[in-house]
């Protein structure tokens, strides 16, 4: 079976990886973008991966980085005579011209418990919904986003302490166990289970305004919301004129009398102790903009006026 994996980001690497040891005939991924302060081009997590195992490889594996699947990206495709797309988090949607190049259609890997959290953020969005459980779909690619039918899902369990970095591992590892696991079984043969579109959920894109915290919330959705926004965009604050990023908490249920984004003191074990609109939030590490990340203790000794503060959105 001649593969053609298409995605970008981290979370897709370890299915390249297993994908390589099967019939990768070759990558589809975005393309190069200008990073750091000198503005070079670098490839994608997906492409600079591909450009490593290439390097490990009897023969490159050739990789595609469009900015349109026009005719002549869809004619140097089809002349690798693919017979299945794989694909995870590339970030389109493939039209009925590219599908038809691949005899067994394509399978998509989703991180959520499809027909929930469809759409670009699923791994957030079951952070910021508290959910007690997320997992992994595979389904196959329709030409309505994550609304194939689906061959295969596992359960993950959540304990509220994940972020979206440390669940994005799981779901990567866990993502391309299955989709292999799918492969094996005979994908041409694999009866899929039609998705209830009345159950259906979505999320959107994360936009860097949305890490602001509004104080008048309650500490377990602050908390959700600094675990689901790390590592991007990071939840913030400011404490006079300053931004603040809280990095890492913890919701206490014990509370006071004091205005929300009011720092009401340190618990030796938990941390600095601000008041939100239900609760407290215990802070463990937080960092100045442009300045490096510090554990409480240590923020501290560089803060002396910070307890007693108001902090505000």
């Amino acid at each position: 079976m001649r593969i053609l994996f298409a995605g970008s980001p981290a979370i897709a690497v370890p299915t390249l990886e297993s994908l390589a040891r099967l019939s990768l005939v070759g990558v589809l991924t975005n393309a190069d973008t200008k990073r750091g302060r000198r503005g070079g081009l670098e490839p994608t997590d997906v492409g600079a991966a591909a450009d490593h195992l290439s390097g490990t490889m009897p023969e490159a594996v050739p990789q595609f980085k469009p900015v349109t699947l026009d005719g002549a990206v869809r004619d140097a495709i089809a002349a690798l005579k693919p017979d299945l797309l794989v694909s995870f988090a590339y970030g389109r949607i493939f039209g009925p011209k590219f599908l038809s190049l691949f005899p067994l259609g394509g399978i998509n890997i989703h991180p959520s418990l499809l027909p929930k959290y469809r759409g670009a953020t699923p791994i957030p969005a079951a952070i910021l919904g508290r959910e007690r459980e997320t997992g992994v779909t595979i389904q196959r690619l329709a030409l309505e986003m994550d609304a194939g039918d689906i061959l295969a899902q596992e359960h993950i369990p959540l304990d509220d302490r994940e972020t979206t970095e440390s669940l994005s591992e799981i779901a990567a590892k866990v993502g391309a166990e299955l989709c292999i696991r799918v492969i094996q079984d005979g994908v041409d043969k694999a009866a899929g289970r039609r998705q209830n579109n009345d159950e259906a959920s979505y999320c959107g894109l994360i936009r860097s305004e949305d890490g602001i915290i509004d104080w008048s919330r309650g500490a377990a959705d602050i908390d959700a919301k600094i675990r689901a926004y790390t590592p991007w965009p990071l939840c913030r604050t400011v404490h006079g004129k300053e931004i603040l990023y809280i990095l890492e908490g913890e919701p206490l249920e014990a509370g006071g009398e004091m205005a929300p984004g009011a720092v009401l003191g340190i618990d030796k074990n938990a941390g600095i102790l601000v008041q939100t609109g239900d609760g407290v939030l215990a802070v463990r590490r937080l960092q100045y903009a442009a300045k490096k990340a510090l554990a409480w203790r240590d923020f501290l000794n560089g803060a002396r006026d910070f307890i007693g503060a108001r902090l505000t959105g």
